[in-house]
């Protein structure tokens, strides 16, 4: 099947591409996908080319150029660092995250660098990584260069981008047309996941399900999913215990630990299971159990600006707003294992669709494209295990979509902290009563359609000014007084 992905021009360049839900939900380092994990995964690229193409012994010295908007909110969200932790052939799913202050501080203090961690370079990241502030590439946004001389005089060179939810790619890339894997009910379009819904009487998690075993067996669709919740809710868990202030110079102090304190009055616990426990049995009322949701929301968010591990999904930037739902209809309507399952697929599907049709990246398109996607894939997620029927599914991913259109991605001195901690609480609200309107109501009423919405959101993203689009030069960025020399 053919489906398009878009430069920042709206050119569209014809690619065969699918996607698995593990594309969509991947374990990896904050506070960003676009910006630090994409760049990190191109680092270990380019070590991936340098090995292939000569071998590191032969290398000499290597430098990167970030380009438009990682260039201009690089710094506030960790490129800089990310791609020398890439080049060091450190991974972000497995790798100690309490290490990386450390191995930061030992690069610039020794400016050395050691290659795949096997091969040491002269490198100094305050001149070998050049922040091109006034130059774009036309392909994407998210643009970096890495190069290296090596003893032969030569040059490697290699460009890429980071488009998005972790997805780094090359444009030539985007050129090939070889063939795509088959699956048994492929999907471009929400009006796709409906006609085999319509011929199969299938779910959308099942349709997912038979999609997924294409790449993967059964056992190893399931255990990964919950390596996936695993992570998620560890993020919860290690949110709503870590006090203190955020890094980066906006002196963000976190506020989830403490209202989860104040919330079970201070009482004891040991453990993720315990610490559950004790707020099923302190309350469930309302006001009770949205002030829950906002703590589950806030907790991840704050890790995530912390360069701590979370889950994509489908960015880092919203990465609060999928854990935050789940965990509150895991623990306040009673929810089981085969739901997260579920709840995940179809979570997962809805974002696949929003990245084949719009973008998921808010150098492209704003917040609508982060915040607002993880909405719509909770929502739609939610409906699913709450009983609502494929048509309420869709419903209730374009009603979550429809009130974040026109979002704009603006964070306060590049860092992925104001107000883009608060707006995981904001989506994760929306995605809830988006799913109980879809419940409530007949979708063959409804005026806009899933593809309408998925269609509008990237029209919304070309009109959208590029101050908006995780720059930092416009919005809240530029009215909130604060001065920091790092970004």
């Amino acid at each position: 099947m053919i489906v398009t992905d878009k430069s920042d021009t709206g050119k569209s360049i014809v690619k065969e591409e699918r996607i698995s839900v593990f594309d969509i939900f991947k374990i990896g380092v904050g506070p960003s996908s676009s910006h630090t994990l994409g760049p990190w995964r191109a680092g270990q690229l380019f070590v991936k080319l340098l090995e292939s193409t000569t071998s590191l012994d032969q290398v000499i010295s290597v430098k990167i150029n970030l380009y438009g908007s990682l260039a201009k909110t690089g710094k506030g969200h960790g490129t800089d660092l990310a791609v020398q932790l890439g080049l060091c052939g450190y991974d972000p799913v497995t790798m100690d995250t309490k290490q990386i202050d450390d191995i930061k501080s030992q690069i610039a203090d020794n400016k050395k660098l050691i290659l795949n961690v096997s091969y040491e370079i002269d490198f100094d990241p305050k001149t070998d990584i050049i922040f091109q502030m006034q130059e774009s590439l036309p392909f994407h946004p998210n643009a970096l260069t890495f190069s290296a001389e090596t003893k032969a005089n030569g040059t490697i060179s290699e460009t890429y981008y980071s488009v998005g939810g972790g997805f780094v790619i090359k444009e030539e890339n985007q050129k090939e047309t070889a063939p795509c894997v088959k699956l048994p009910y492929p999907v471009d379009h929400a009006s796709d996941l409906l006609n085999w819904h319509q011929q199969t009487g299938m779910s959308i998690s099942e349709i997912i399900y038979e999609n997924e075993k294409v790449w993967r067996s059964e056992e190893e669709i399931r255990l990964e999913l919950l390596n996936i919740w695993r992570v998620m809710k560890e993020s919860i868990y290690e949110g709503c215990h870590n006090e203190g202030i955020l890094s980066g110079g906006l002196f963000v102090k976190r506020r989830a630990a403490s209202l989860s304190k104040k919330l079970l009055n201070s009482k004891e616990y040991s453990g993720y299971d315990e610490w559950i426990n004790a707020i099923r049995s302190s309350g469930n009322g309302f006001k009770y159990t949205l002030d829950w949701l906002s703590c589950f929301a806030l907790a991840v968010n704050e890790e995530n600006a912390s360069f701590s591990r979370v889950v994509t999904a489908p960015t880092n930037g919203s990465a609060g707003v999928i854990p935050a739902v789940l965990q509150y209809y895991l623990l306040f309507c009673s929810g089981t294992e085969d739901d997260i399952i579920r709840f995940l697929l179809t979570a997962s599907e809805i974002g696949c669709i929003f990245k084949k049709g719009a973008t998921i990246s808010a150098a492209m398109g704003g917040c609508q494209a982060e915040i607002g996607v993880s909405s719509a894939m909770a929502a739609a997620g939610l409906t699913e295990v709450s009983g609502g029927t494929v048509e309420q599914c869709m419903m209730a991913a374009e009603i979550a979509m429809e009130h974040h259109l026109g979002m704009t991605c603006d964070p306060v001195g590049g860092l992925v902290q104001i107000p883009c901690i608060e707006r995981n609480t904001m989506g994760a609200i929306k995605a809830i009563t988006a799913s109980q309107l879809a419940m409530q109501s007949n979708p063959e009423n409804a005026k806009v359609s899933l593809d309408n919405v998925v269609k509008t959101m990237w029209e919304t993203a070309l009109d959208m000014n590029f101050r908006y689009k995780e720059t930092s030069e416009g919005g809240l960025a530029i009215n909130i007084p604060i001065s920091l020399s790092e970004c």
